[in-house]
């Protein structure tokens, strides 16, 4: 089971991940969104599409753009459709 931790909180944990390019994309419904902040920022992939972001707050400290997702991927990436990733912090582990 793969878990992604921050500031001692659980940030999403799940044994139906997807690995991408060594990245755990957790299945949405296994995400506290609780935690999560809606960004503005953007970024293109290629190959999977462009990539939305979200902050990550965990009692009152903001990770900026510490997540993301790409919300319509690319048909080669349409496995990761639904599916939040982690980093800048994010304890990912397997």
């Amino acid at each position: 089971m793969a878990k992604a931790t921050w500031n001692g909180v659980t940030l999403a944990d799940s044994s139906q991940t997807e690995i991408v390019e060594g990245n755990h994309y957790f299945p949405l419904e296994s995400v506290k969104r609780e935690y999560l902040k809606q960004s503005e920022n953007h970024s293109v992939c290629p190959w999977k599409g462009t990539a939305s972001y979200y902050s990550v707050v965990v009692d009152g400290q903001e990770n900026r753009d510490a997540a993301w997702f790409y919300p319509q991927p690319k048909e080669a990436a349409k496995q990761i459709r639904d599916y939040v990733a982690f980093w800048k912090g994010v304890e990912v582990t397997p």
